[in-house]
């Protein structure tokens, strides 16, 4: 068979993953308790993918675990205000010890992704949760976001011809972009107007930034693994890779979506 033939032998297993992720991440968001579990787990998780792809020189299931448990602590029991704080505190005290490890700079160039990303980006997921319209709203920006992707993936497998980034990640073509963002515009009315009652004005907007802004963080996570010689973050998701690949989207579109869109959602 030809490989333009087989370009969708990987979809069933995607679906199946996909049902695993749903089911997981409707627990998740289920109570601002489970929510803070949840974040904490995506942290540990994010940052022990990280640390494989850079080449830790430690163990890295102890500082993995060790940084999902203060998470949650930081993000259940504090304010956002002394979170960030606390985490810049923890961030400086995890680089210490790995310059002490004698890291090399892209390691320690590696970590300070992972911090950031980790400790900073994806918490925005936790204070979006925990917000007055927080079920809605959490449900809005990760369910966009995702089928974002999807969209962006069917897209490019349909019509892509023109690839944008070919020394990043090849197989992200301009048909693909534009028609993901077209149906994610689609996707974001039509959630908007059940989830956030807002009008077509602001769900367009809402739809086109968080599909571009979904589309730079899947290059940026497809920029790091060709940086650091990987073709996946890991394999926790069949048909995925790891969790990284998965919610790289998330890694922009959560902070936006938490400090600059939602300005445009309030009455």
């Amino acid at each position: 068979m030809k490989p333009e033939e087989n370009k969708f032998a990987d979809v069933p297993l995607r679906v199946k993953t996909w049902i695993y992720i749903i089911i997981v991440f409707a627990l998740g968001i289920s109570h601002p308790l489970t929510m803070a579990v949840f974040t904490a787990w995506i942290g540990l998780q994010s940052f022990f993918e990280f640390s494989k792809m850079f080449q830790l020189p430690s163990n890295l299931v102890f500082p993995s675990i060790f940084i999902g448990i203060l998470q949650f602590y930081l993000l259940y029991y504090l304010n956002i205000e002394n979170y960030f704080l606390y985490s810049s505190l923890l961030g400086v005290l995890i680089l210490v010890c790995f310059l002490l490890l004698k890291s090399s700079t892209k390691q320690l160039y590696g970590i300070f992704i992972a911090i950031v990303v980790c400790l900073f980006s994806f918490p925005h997921l936790y204070w979006i949760r925990t917000s007055v319209n927080g079920l809605n709203d959490i449900i809005f920006v990760v369910v966009v976001t995702e089928l974002n992707d999807v969209f962006q993936y069917l897209m490019g497998k349909f019509f892509g011809k023109r690839k944008i980034t070919p020394h990043i990640s090849p197989n992200k073509t301009l048909e693909g972009l534009i028609g993901g963002i077209f149906l994610t515009v689609i996707l974001s009315n039509i959630l908007g107007f059940f989830l956030l009652n807002t009008d077509f004005l602001i769900n367009s907007i809402l739809g086109i930034g968080l599909g571009i802004s979904g589309f730079f963080g899947d290059i940026f996570m497809s920029y790091l693994k060709r940086k650091t010689n990987v073709k996946d973050t890991g394999n926790l998701l069949p048909g995925h890779g790891g969790l990284l690949d998965r919610v790289d989207s998330l890694v922009f579109n959560a902070p936006l979506f938490f400090w600059i869109l939602t300005l445009l959602i309030k009455n």
